[in-house]
C-alpha cells in the first residue's frame, strides 16, 4: 500500500493502513480498469524484447492495446519498475530529498512504481500547476499472496486542476534491482502490497515510453480538494486519509 500527501506541512505520521473497512476498501477508491492484457502478452512480450535488443532508450510505442496496459505488464510480470517524469533526457536517477509524510517515502532516494497507472499520473501531472497531490496506489493481496485487486486514489489542488494541469509526459522503466519495497501491511484482514520502492544508489533507466493524459484511463476519477482544507483536517486526523470528512 502507497498513500502520498504532498506540499502539507508537517503531519504526524499516520497508520495508512486504517483507511480500509472489514467490507473492503471505500468506496472513494477507483479499481484498475478492466482490460486484461493477456490477449496481448506475446505483442507485449516481443516489443520489449526487440527493444532491448536495440539498445536505444526511446521505447517506440506501436501496438494497438493501450499504452497503460503495457506498462502495467511490465510491472506485473516482468519484475521491472517504473518512474513518471515530465523530462524526455533523464540518462541517470539520482537519489533526490522526497517530501512525503510517511517515512519510507522520506528521505533520500531514486523512487519508483511497481504499478503502471501510478507511474502515469506522475508523468502526466504538471507539478508546477498542481500545487497539492493526494493520492494512494493499493495492490490487494489474496491470503496466499496472489493479487486480489489494484486500487488508486488521485486529487489535486482544487484551484489548479483542469486541463492545464496535464501534460505530455514519459515513464521510465527501470530494473528493479538495488531497490527495496515498502514493507507490506494489513488491516482488517487484508493484505496490502507495496507500490512504492525505494533506491538509495544512481538507477540507469531501460526504456522511455512517451505518454499523453489521453492515454490515462482514469483522468476523469481524478478528485479535487482545498489543499489549506486538507492540511487541517490531516492535522488534527492524521488517520483519515484522504480527508474527506471534517475534523471532528
Amino acid at each position: 500500500m502507497r498513500c502520498r500527501c504532498d506540499h502539507l506541512p508537517d503531519l504526524p505520521e499516520r497508520n495508512t493502513s486504517e483507511i480500509l473497512v472489514v467490507v473492503g476498501l471505500p468506496d472513494f477508491y477507483v479499481a484498475r480498469p478492466p482490460g486484461a492484457y493477456a490477449e496481448a502478452d506475446r505483442s507485449f512480450e516481443q516489443l520489449w524484447r526487440e527493444h532491448v535488443a536495440h539498445g536505444d532508450l526511446a521505447l517506440v510505442y506501436r501496438l494497438l492495446a493501450p499504452r497503460w496496459q503495457f506498462l502495467c505488464w511490465l510491472a506485473d510480470t516482468n519484475g521491472l519498475l517504473l518512474h513518471g517524469s515530465g523530462s524526455s533526457d533523464i540518462t541517470e536517477f539520482e537519489p533526490r530529498q522526497a517530501n512525503d509524510v510517511a517515512e519510507f517515502g522520506d528521505r533520500t532516494a531514486v523512487y519508483a512504481a511497481s504499478d503502471g497507472l501510478w507511474a502515469m499520473y506522475f508523468a502526466l501531472v504538471d507539478r508546477k500547476q498542481g500545487s497539492s497531490l493526494v493520492n494512494a496506489s493499493l495492490h490487494v493481496l489474496n491470503a496466499d499472496g496472489s493479487g486480489a485487486g489494484q486500487y488508486y486514489y488521485f486529487s489535486v489542488d482544487r484551484k489548479t486542476l483542469g486541463p492545464e494541469v496535464w501534460r505530455p509526459g514519459y515513464v521510465y522503466v527501470l530494473p528493479r534491482t538495488g531497490f527495496e519495497s515498502e514493507p507490506e501491511e494489513q488491516a482488517y484482514g487484508l493484505r496490502l502490497g507495496s507500490t512504492q520502492w525505494a533506491s538509495a544508489a544512481a538507477v540507469t533507466p531501460l526504456a522511455r515510453v512517451e505518454v499523453t493524459p489521453a492515454d490515462f484511463p482514469l483522468l476523469e476519477q481524478v478528485q479535487d480538494h482545498d489543499q489549506a482544507t486538507v492540511a487541517r483536517r490531516a492535522s488534527s486526523q492524521p488517520d483519515d486519509f484522504p480527508w474527506l470528512s471534517p475534523a471532528g
